[in-house]
C-alpha cells in the first residue's frame, strides 16, 4: 500500500514539473525573443523577464535584499535571521527553511523569478523548472555591500540600490560629523557568546565593516582581515579566545550579544553572560569598569542593508555624545 501511494505521488511529482518544465521552456522562448534579459550569475547564464512582477527568494539574505530596495517577495523562507524585518514580511507565504524550500509552495506561487544566495545550488535545477532563477555568489557576510550590489545588478534593479547605498553613505556622513572628535579616540569591541566559545568579532565580519565605515577604530586583536583571519583561525570573520585571554576582548566600548536560533539556547547564553559579568578577568576590563558595554540583539550578525542600519541606530545610540544628539 505504502508503495502504491509514493509511486503515485513521485508520478504526479514528475507530471507537475514536466508540464511547468514545458511551460518554462515555452516563456523561455518567449523572452529570448520578445522581454529577455540575459543574467550571468553563480550558475550561469538565465534569461529573466525584464519587467518581472513576482519574486520568491530563498533565504535571508536575497530576502533582506530585496525589502532594502523596497520589493516586497511573494514569498520567502523564515528565521531568526529575518527577526529584524519580520513585520516587513505580513502576508509573504513562508515557502520553508533556508537550504530546504518547500518546492510544491513555490510553485504554487507561480513566480515571475525566484533569488537566493549560491548556497542553494543543489536545488537549481529544480528551481529552474518552476521559474527563471537566478543565485548571487555568497561567501561570508563581511561582503554584504559587495553582494546587495550585484544581487541588484542580476535583477535589474541596481537603481534601487544607488538610492538605498547613498542613504546609508549619507547616515555614516551624519555619524561621523555628529562623533567629532570623539571618533577617533574610540576603539570599538565586538563579542559574542556561545554555548561553548567567547569569540571576538574581527574587521571583516559584518559589524566590523559597519564600524569601519563609520571611521571607528578596532582593537589591535580584532583588527585582522578575513584573509589573515582564515589562515589563523580558519574563520574568515570571527575568533574564539580562552577565558585566560579575555584581555583581547577589551576596548574603550564593549558590543555584546548571543543570537542563537532556539529560546531555550538564548536563554543559557544569557545566564552565560550573567556569570561572565561575575568573573574577575571581565570585571578587570576597561569599558566593563567604565560602564560602556552594551548588549545588542541579533542583528549584529547580520548580512544586509536593513540590519546594517541598525547597527548604525545603535552607534548613534551609545557612542554619540549626548551634547550631539
Amino acid at each position: 500500500m505504502y508503495a502504491e501511494k509514493y509511486g503515485l505521488l513521485l508520478t504526479l511529482t514528475l507530471l507537475i514539473f514536466g508540464c511547468q518544465s514545458q511551460n518554462i521552456e515555452n516563456k523561455n522562448i518567449s523572452l529570448s525573443q520578445e522581454n529577455c534579459l540575459e543574467i550571468e550569475h553563480s550558475q550561469g547564464k538565465t534569461c529573466i523577464p525584464k519587467n518581472w512582477q513576482t519574486v520568491v527568494t530563498l533565504d535571508s539574505v536575497t530576502a533582506e535584499n530585496l525589502i532594502a530596495l523596497g520589493i516586497k517577495p511573494v514569498g520567502t523562507t523564515f528565521s531568526s535571521l529575518s527577526q529584524h524585518f519580520e513585520d516587513e514580511l505580513i502576508n509573504v507565504t513562508n515557502i520553508g527553511e533556508i537550504g530546504e524550500p518547500n518546492l510544491e509552495k513555490i510553485l504554487q506561487l507561480k513566480p515571475d523569478l525566484i533569488v537566493g544566495i549560491d548556497s542553494n545550488e543543489n536545488i537549481y535545477n529544480q528551481l529552474s523548472q518552476i521559474a527563471p532563477t537566478v543565485l548571487v555568489k555568497f561567501n561570508h557576510s563581511g561582503e554584504w555591500r559587495e553582494v546587495f550590489k550585484n544581487f541588484s545588478i542580476l535583477i535589474n534593479k541596481e537603481e534601487l540600490w544607488q538610492k538605498s547605498i547613498t542613504d546609508y553613505e549619507n547616515r555614516l556622513v551624519e555619524f561621523k560629523q555628529k562623533m567629532g572628535n570623539n571618533l577617533a579616540e574610540i576603539e570599538v569591541s565586538v563579542v559574542r557568546i556561545y554555548p561553548d566559545s567567547i569569540n571576538l568579532y574581527l574587521r571583516d565580519s559584518f559589524a566590523g565593516t559597519i564600524l569601519t565605515d563609520a571611521g571607528l577604530s578596532r582593537p589591535e586583536s580584532q583588527n585582522i582581515g578575513a584573509e589573515e583571519a582564515q589562515k589563523i583561525t580558519g574563520n574568515p570573520i570571527q575568533m574564539k579566545i580562552s577565558k585566560e585571554a579575555l584581555n583581547q576582548a577589551d576596548g574603550d566600548v564593549i558590543f555584546i550579544w548571543t543570537g542563537e536560533n532556539d529560546p531555550q539556547i538564548n536563554a543559557e547564553l544569557q545566564q552565560k553572560i550573567i556569570e561572565l559579568q561575575k568573573d574577575p578577568l571581565w570585571q578587570n576590563l576597561k569599558a566593563v569598569k567604565n560602564g560602556r558595554v552594551y548588549q545588542v540583539p541579533s542583528y549584529w550578525i547580520g548580512s544586509g542593508p536593513l540590519a546594517a542600519n541598525l547597527i548604525l541606530d545603535d552607534l548613534f545610540k551609545y557612542l554619540v555624545p549626548l551634547e550631539n544628539k
